[in-house]
């Protein structure tokens, strides 16, 4: 259909308001690009099972995931990732096993055939998903237990730290040093352990000096006593990034054997995000999966528009179709005539894209081949318009474009006379 006339049935309202119930970058993308299709029936029901799933059920448990398409090549040029990507992916893990889980398999398939594939083709990893939280726990790091020798290592730094400490506290409290120091405090500067010393004592403390405070009242020196046990820490140190590489390259190996399951499981969480989004959606507006009838008509009964405030929106009956085939609506200015016309359009646009519509649930439509609009004020100062002259060139497009299959709705007819 031509978007210059979903624009005039105000169509893209209905998809701002549809993106705001999807939660991934996938199923946002998929509601803003929304567009009627002739697949009607199918859409129509796949979106009731997923609305009464929702009534059953509850919210689908689903929340942002990150796109992981550059982490995927370089899994597969057998790159490691770092702890901010093996989350990322651990993420999606989770967010997979928990769709998975809502659905619940003891239900009866064929009451959600429509979307029951959707959810049985997700890949869960719990297994992996449990590894990568007990070793990983957050952005920068890695536990203690994620390998035995790295368990080791951090033991060993933090017995060498507790006896380079006791070894510059014993310096900066004994009665010999401590008039040289500025602070009685054993601090670290340059990945080193050091004590504050005063300018003028610099030459009492034999040691390194590794920094001088602004002032330069303070330096900070590496006593010899510890230059040693120092550098051992600083061994230990590079140890620990060693094997928390390795452990980051192993947790990645394992992501790598999976990158195809990764890259469909995304895809199938978008999916079932945006059909969720319909239904929810759905479901906030009182949606009913309308009847389709093979007998070119409307009875639209009850039928709300969904962009006015549901305090304030009159309900209508629209019937056109069966007895006549031609309706014609009159009556005063903001009688609601206008809004009759938006209903019927914009109803018939959210049915065929997959949208429960707001009416009474014994209402049915047909699926025109198009429907056209000329509704509103059409001057165009860019193109020398008037709003007549504009009417008369959609009226023209019209009628060369319909046909026997297509609905066409009119309003102010009064302008051509």
């Amino acid at each position: 259909m031509n978007n210059k006339y979903l624009e005039k049935l105000e169509y893209n309202k209905i998809l701002e308001m549809l993106c705001s119930f999807a939660k991934t970058y996938i199923g946002i993308n998929k509601c803003k690009n929304l567009k009627p299709s002739a697949n009607v029936e199918y859409l129509l029901n796949q979106t009731y099972q997923a609305y009464n799933l929702i009534c059953r059920n509850g919210n689908l448990p689903i929340s942002e995931i990150d796109n992981i398409d550059i982490l995927i090549k370089n899994l597969e040029s057998n790159f490691s990732l770092t702890n901010c990507d093996l989350l990322k992916l651990t993420h999606i893990l989770k967010t997979s096993r928990e769709i998975k889980e809502y659905f619940c398999f003891n239900f009866n398939n064929e009451e959600y055939i429509l979307i029951s594939e959707y959810f049985s083709n997700l890949y869960t990893n719990k297994a992996l998903e449990k590894e990568i939280n007990d070793k990983i726990l957050d952005e920068n790091t890695i536990a203690d237990n994620a390998s035995a020798k790295l368990k080791s290592i951090r033991k060993s730094q933090k017995d060498l730290s507790i006896e380079i400490k006791n070894k510059l506290n014993a310096i900066v409290h004994s009665a010999t040093y401590s008039n040289y120091l500025q602070d009685n405090v054993v601090t670290i500067k340059n990945e080193r352990y050091v004590v504050p010393v005063k300018e003028e004592y610099r030459g009492q403390i034999k040691g390194f000096v590794h920094s001088v405070s602004s002032s330069g009242s303070t330096v900070f020196i590496e006593p010899l006593s510890v230059f040693e046990l120092n550098n051992e820490l600083n061994n230990l140190k590079a140890d620990e990034q060693i094997e928390i590489l390795r452990i980051l390259e192993e947790l990645s190996k394992k992501f790598a054997l999976i990158t195809n399951e990764l890259s469909n499981t995304v895809s199938l969480i978008g999916e079932i995000d945006f059909i969720f989004a319909k239904a929810s959606f759905s479901k906030s507006i009182n949606g009913i999966n309308p009847e389709i009838n093979k007998n070119k008509y409307i009875n639209l009964i009850s039928a709300r528009h969904p962009l006015i405030d549901k305090n304030k929106i009159v309900p209508i009956d629209i019937s056109i179709g069966e007895k006549y085939f031609t309706l014609v609506i009159t009556g005063p200015n903001t009688g609601g005539k206008t809004v009759a016309l938006k209903t019927t359009g914009l109803l018939l646009l959210m049915a065929y894209s997959g949208l429960l519509i707001p009416a009474h649930e014994n209402s049915s439509i047909f699926v025109f081949d198009n429907i056209f609009a000329d509704i509103g004020d059409e001057q165009s100062i860019a193109d020398s318009l008037s709003t007549f002259s504009s009417h008369m060139l959609n009226i023209i497009e019209i009628t060369k474009c319909a046909t026997k299959n297509s609905l066409i709705l009119l309003d102010e007819l009064r302008f051509w006379y």
